[in-house]
């Protein structure tokens, strides 16, 4: 059966394996080119340069062009790609939790606070501490681990307090 572009059983086979290969080449140009998007904020602020900037602009638009190709090659895989655009702020249908748009939009302000905190006092954001980690780096690798730590403990025992404060 056809759904897109391509057969729905051969793009669960190419989705990820797309995906790994396109994580590599972000992967390797985040390593040559000393990505951050903390540092990209920080330098624009700071100093006026913009380098770095354009880096955290260009991976926020190659994501939205990413998510709207595999959408297009199957649009099954990505049903609620562009629910708030056309449905409003409505419950989000098969999102974790039944949360509402904007709760989960408060959470990612919540979050996106907490974690651009962390990385400005660590000197990096998440996907730089990831870089440095695999270039060596123990506090990185540290960081790494706490972020995996800290997201099971999150899904483990504080999501029931949250879909409990935020219906």
């Amino acid at each position: 059966m056809a759904d897109g572009f391509i057969i729905a059983a051969s793009a669960t086979l190419m989705v990820p394996i797309i995906t790994l290969v396109l994580g590599l080449i972000i992967g390797y140009l985040a390593q040559r080119s000393g990505f951050c998007s903390i540092g990209g904020m920080r330098d624009l602020m700071m100093f006026k340069h913009t380098r770095l900037f354009f880096g955290y602009l260009t991976l926020i638009g190659g994501a939205l062009i990413g998510y709207t190709i595999f959408w297009l090659i199957i649009p099954s895989a990505f049903p609620n790609f562009y629910w708030a655009g056309t449905q409003g702020f409505t419950a989000i249908p098969g999102a974790p939790s039944g949360l509402m748009v904007g709760s989960y939009i408060i959470l990612a302000v919540i979050g996106g606070f907490g974690m651009g905190l962390i990385g400005v006092l660590l000197g990096g954001c998440p996907l730089r501490q990831i870089v440095m980690s695999s270039e060596g780096g123990r506090n990185s690798l540290f960081f790494v681990i706490g972020l995996i730590f800290g997201a099971i403990v999150f899904h483990a025992f504080t999501m029931g307090l949250v879909q409990a404060i935020m219906p």
